[in-house]
Order: C-alpha cells, then structure tokens, then sequence
C-alpha cells in the first residue's frame, strides 16, 4: 500500500482486516484503517499511533521512513485505544521524544498506561503552534468529537487538516470501495460521532477559516480533492437535516406478517410517488447501517410487533441507538401488530417523544395477527400522511 501525501509528509497507518468487529459492535466486512503519519523536518513528528493489533507493521513502517532518524514529537490528537495503542512503544523506542497533547490528553494517558510522562509532555492549548522547522503545526480543540479531549492539528506550510476522527470512514485503504466513500463515511459518522453534532458544527467554523488542501484522518482514505463534498456532508450529518428525501421503513416482524404488511404499505407509497422507500428487517440488517437509513433520510416508518406488553426487542434496540445518536427533526409514521393486545405503537411512540422535533403523524396503523382487506384503507391513510 503506498499512499502518498507528500515529500515531507509521509503515511505509516496499518490496515487491519482481521477485525469482526470495530468498538465490539460495528461490523466492518472491508476491515478498517488505522492511519498515522510522519513530517520529516529539522524536527520528526509522528502524529497519533495505531492500534495495538497494528502496532508490529506500524512499526517496520516507521522505521522505514525514518531511515535512522529519531523522533522529536508525538501528537496525540485522540486517546482511544485504536489510536493511542502504541504509544508506549513509541515512547520506549524513543526515550528522548516529547509527547504532545491537551490537558485532557495527559489525564487520559495515565489512566491508559503507567510510564512516566511528566519531564517530556508538552501541554499545548487552542491556538498554540509548534515549529518542526518549515512546517509547523498549529493545534485547534475539538472536544466531543466524539471524546472530551480530541484536537486537530493544522499543518500551515503544506495547509493539511489532521483530522483526528473527523472524516474518517469504515474499510481498509486496499478495499475494493465500490459505492464511494459516502455510504461508509455516513454509517461512521452516525454511528460513532453521530450524537456530538454541535460539537462538529464548532469545528467546521473553525476549519472554514483556514486554507485547507488535504484532509488526514484517522480513518479511511487521504482527502485532497473537491474537499467542499465532504465538508457539506459533515454540515448536513452534524446539523441533523436530511440527505434524501425518501422513507425508511424499519421492520421488526416475528412471524413475517408484520413484514408483510410493512411491504405492501411499502408499495402504496411508491404508487403514491414516494421518492424512495427502503425496507429494513431490524432482525437481520446490520443495525449500524439501519441507524445510518435512519439519518439518511426525511421520513421514517416502525413497523413491529407487539411483545411481552411492549415492542419486539430488536425495534427497541434500533430506537434506543437512535435515541443515544440524537435522532431529531423527521417525520415518523408507525404500524404495529399485536393478536391480542397491541402495544408497539405506544411503546415506539414512549420513544420518539424523547426525541428532539419529531413528529409522530396520524393514524397510527394497528393489524391483529395479519394484513387483511379491511386494512387497506388505513394502510391508505398513513401513506397519504407520509407522502
């Protein structure tokens, strides 16, 4: 893999393809990156390491570079593990070298290693800059995203943006990534900065004051071409508006009549012409990519099942990681099912009021047991609401 920044600025991250998967939740099929970087000047600055299950080929690959030069700083933009993993290797390899963080950093380091840290940290704040010789860099705070104590780093000679996690996306870099960096960019984003979007709105102002030609993050592919796409999706995400105008269905069905129902409501809506409808099944679909349909779109159909007096587990999970990423500003229609005693929909609706300026529409559509002909009219109903 030879990615190439520039004749100064040199890559060294590890892809990791063993992964089942990312944070134990995230299903990652094309691996992830674990990106890290060196700038070769009168001073050398590694910025941010890898995770430990990369930290052997991060190494050759440093080595590589250095080509018998030391290490004068280390930028620790994040301290989550698949970043910080091999900080203390890097530090016993260089007994000499400055670690370079926030005042959360530092707190954060102890708590993750026990190496002394005192006589060679530098406790740097917002606006502060750090001469490499013709490159310097210049560190902006972008706390909760997603961590309290994440920065990220302008470089000002060669105008690029170390971006921390911001920008990142799920795949390794060698990964056939045939759909475009958006559809793994945005299931990333949801799902693991999806709650801090005031947070990022903060440092888009701040990154839209400076010259930027290229984009590094700590995940997924160099940035350094029509950089405009990327920032607007980010101001789309972090403002919670909707990318599309489409209507996501979520279903969860026990027996496969709720999502019987759920399909030929589906229908109507696209002979009612609905721009787009997607159909999930909660059961089965990888529930980071469910929660990214979510945000993805204007308008959101539940469609469950009743179970043990409330909604069927899986429609629960799905609204409560919606709920913990500060889903907000849709429209939502609901379906339920119950043979006896129907309870989804107040359940799903307990829910949604916690949500911020979502609007739950009428009719709420009850089915008992099965989709029947007298159904119709109400089934009708909700896509008129919907569309």
């Amino acid at each position: 893999m030879n990615i190439v920044i520039s004749d100064k600025v040199k890559y060294i991250g590890v892809d990791d393809r063993t992964i089942d998967l990312f944070e134990s939740q995230y299903t990652v099929p094309e691996g992830v990156s674990y990106n890290s970087y060196v700038i070769l000047d009168e001073k050398v600055a590694v910025m941010d390491t890898v995770d430990r299950r990369g930290m052997e080929e991060w190494e050759a690959n440093l080595m590589k570079v250095l080509d018998g030069r030391m290490v004068d700083y280390l930028v620790i933009q994040h301290m989550e593990p698949d970043h910080s993993g091999s900080i203390a290797r890097l530090a016993e390899l260089f007994p000499e070298m400055t670690l370079v963080g926030n005042a959360k950093t530092f707190g954060m380091l102890n708590q993750f290693f026990d190496f002394p840290v005192e006589e060679r940290k530098l406790v740097v704040k917002e606006g502060d800059s750090l001469s490499l010789g013709s490159h310097t860099l210049n560190f902006i705070m972008a706390p909760m995203i997603h961590w309290p104590e994440v920065m990220v780093t302008y470089e000002s000679s060669e105008k690029i943006l170390f971006s921390a996690d911001a920008f990142g996306k799920f795949g390794a870099l060698d990964s056939e990534d045939e759909e475009g960096w958006a559809c793994e960019g945005r299931r990333y984003y949801f799902n693991i900065v999806g709650k801090y979007g005031a947070p990022v709105q903060t440092l888009l102002k701040k990154v839209a004051k400076l010259d930027v030609a290229c984009i590094c993050p700590l995940h997924g592919p160099v940035l350094n071409e029509n950089l405009e796409y990327y920032v607007n999706l980010y101001d789309t995400w972090s403002s919670y508006r909707p990318e599309d105008k489409g209507i996501f269905i979520a279903c969860a069905s026990i027996h496969g009549n709720t999502a019987a129902a759920a399909e030929k409501l589906a229908e109507i809506l696209r002979q009612k012409g609905a721009e787009k409808v997607v159909v999930r099944d909660l059961a089965r679909f990888d529930m980071g990519e469910a929660v990214e349909d979510a945000f993805r779109y204007d308008r959101m159909i539940l469609a469950a099942a009743s179970y043990d007096g409330g909604v069927f587990p899986c429609m629960q999970d799905f609204l409560h990681h919606l709920q913990s990423k500060a889903y907000q500003n849709r429209k939502v229609g609901i379906l339920e099912n119950g043979s006896w005693a129907p309870s989804a929909a107040k359940t799903m609706k307990g829910i949604l009021e916690t949500m911020k300026n979502v609007t739950v529409v009428e009719p709420a559509v009850t089915i008992r047991s099965t989709l029947k002909e007298a159904d119709l009219p109400m089934l009708e109903k909700l896509a008129d609401a919907m569309v």
